[in-house]
């Protein structure tokens, strides 16, 4: 089997290609490398993987990547995917989310792959109170710039496979967190900011629940997917791992043995969705597959990496310091 992966240098792009090497397929890498791309994250596999720098909103380009490659499998990761961002400017996750999949789904119809994972997320759903899940036929009713788009990439996605017979399977992951995340996610701000003994903003008073699932098992569910899965259907992609982002803060804190009047509560984001809740029934039963990572043991993993990463992340540092300004003023 071939697999092109499109933003297979980003965080969980990254992961799903180094489990794909392990597994000895043939495996094309589609890359901008934006800011958040970064090859370092493949430098174990480098040798074995075909790479294009390419930015999936070139047509051209990327019908000729389709037509040279001839992928079996097309898994799309690549999306600007950053909810603060997309408040701060919507139009790069308009461009790229939704222009960029249907360019790489016309290119897809076009050669007539296989298959095509089109990969969404839990915030398309919008939010949740205390109680209640999200379910694959759950109304979608995304909040933000980022969650419109990636909703609006998830349904062309779903009118190609009922249009063109084009056959998508759409995968709807939880927060994902782990090895390589890029600095500007509430987990590895928080590990930056103790070690550095400097403020951790902490949106409103840290109330609000997300998800959290490691990102191998992410990616490893997207290969039982790939396997099992039946075209035209949706899969959610949940850990059951819920915790308020507050109780996130204060485990990082307790691992690094670093004081709590570090957290520094700001303004809350705009539009801040107050929970994520994904219903796993469907995958569990048709797919055979459940998250194994708990969060304390994912917490622990994560938090060693980036002790043991530290120059990688430095790297990012200067680049993130205006960012977080804008951000959290």
């Amino acid at each position: 089997m071939k697999l092109l992966v499109t933003g297979g240098a980003g965080f969980i792009g990254s992961e799903f290609v180094r489990q794909a090497v392990d597994k000895g397929l043939d495996v094309i890498v589609v890359d901008k490398l934006t800011y958040a791309g970064d090859l370092e994250r493949l430098k174990d596999v480098n040798d074995k993987i075909t790479f294009y720098k390419a930015d999936i909103t070139n047509k051209e380009f990327i019908e000729h990547i389709f037509q040279k490659e001839k992928p079996d499998v097309v898994v799309h990761w690549a999306a600007e995917s950053h909810v603060d961002r997309s408040i701060l400017d919507a139009s790069p996750f308009i461009k790229t989310n939704v222009e960029g999949t249907q360019v790489l789904l016309d290119a897809a119809k076009n050669l007539g792959v296989k298959q095509f994972i089109n990969i969404a997320t839990d915030e398309v759903y919008g939010e949740l109170g205390e109680e209640g899940q999200f379910y694959e036929d759950t109304p979608l009713i995304p909040n933000s710039p980022y969650s419109v788009s990636k909703a609006s990439a998830d349904m062309l996605g779903r009118a190609y496979y009922k249009t063109y017979g084009l056959p998508v399977i759409t995968v709807r992951p939880s927060n994902n967190y782990g090895w390589w995340q890029y600095p500007e996610k509430l987990i590895p701000v928080v590990i930056l900011k103790a070690l550095n003994e400097e403020p951790i903003p902490v949106y409103g008073t840290g109330q609000n629940v997300r998800e959290w699932l490691f990102v191998s098992d992410c990616a490893e569910a997207v290969f039982e997917i790939i396997e099992k899965g039946k075209e035209g259907e949706i899969y959610n992609v949940g850990s059951g791992e819920e915790r308020r982002n507050i109780e996130v803060v204060k485990a990082i804190l307790d691992i690094l043995n670093k004081p709590e009047d570090l957290i520094t509560f700001v303004k809350d984001r705009p539009g801040h969705d107050f929970r994520y809740s994904l219903n796993t029934e469907k995958i569990e039963k048709e797919i055979g597959w459940k998250a194994k990572v708990k969060f304390e043991e994912g917490i622990e993993k994560t938090v060693k990496w980036y002790l043991d990463n530290l120059d990688w992340v430095e790297k990012k540092l200067e680049y993130l310091k205006d960012y977080w300004k804008k951000v959290y003023s």
